[in-house]
């Protein structure tokens, strides 16, 4: 199966008072990934996209499992769940070696900037999105 994937490194910053990743930042973890995984198809300001849209977090569902501490080295990644005419869900997991930390669904909608109504996401990116996930499917 085909799933972009970033590493990451836990710094103090990314810690409460024991040492342990503060919840908020496994969301901050999903979002570089998704972000990244965008920049590779060529958006290199992937939140903002030609033509007055702007891409948006509609939905968060996150299942917290383990704890990232100081220091640890882990995989952030991003693989396409659903695509639909005006919104992407991304399935995400936060990984430590092989030990599932942290996994969401992030749904992204498209929205025109000025009304932050839904709106189409252009046709050039949903294509690529489409060939992703078809990707993704072809090798599971």
């Amino acid at each position: 199966m085909h799933v972009f994937s970033i590493p990451l490194r836990v710094y103090i910053e990314d810690t409460d008072a024991g040492g342990i990743v503060y919840y908020v930042n496994y969301l901050k973890y999903m979002e570089r990934s998704r972000t990244e995984f965008l920049r590779s198809l060529g958006y290199h300001k992937p939140a903002i996209l030609d033509g007055g849209m702007l891409l948006v977090v509609h939905s968060a569902q996150i299942n917290y499992r383990r704890s990232a501490r100081l220091d640890d080295q882990l995989q952030v990644t991003a693989q396409i769940e659903k695509l639909a005419r005006t919104n992407v869900e991304f399935k995400q997991q936060v990984l430590r070696g092989s030990e599932l930390l942290c996994e969401g669904l992030i749904r992204i909608a498209c929205v025109d900037a000025t009304s932050m109504k839904p709106s189409a996401i252009p046709t050039d990116m949903h294509r690529q999105l489409d060939q992703f996930f078809h990707s993704q499917t072809e090798k599971s």
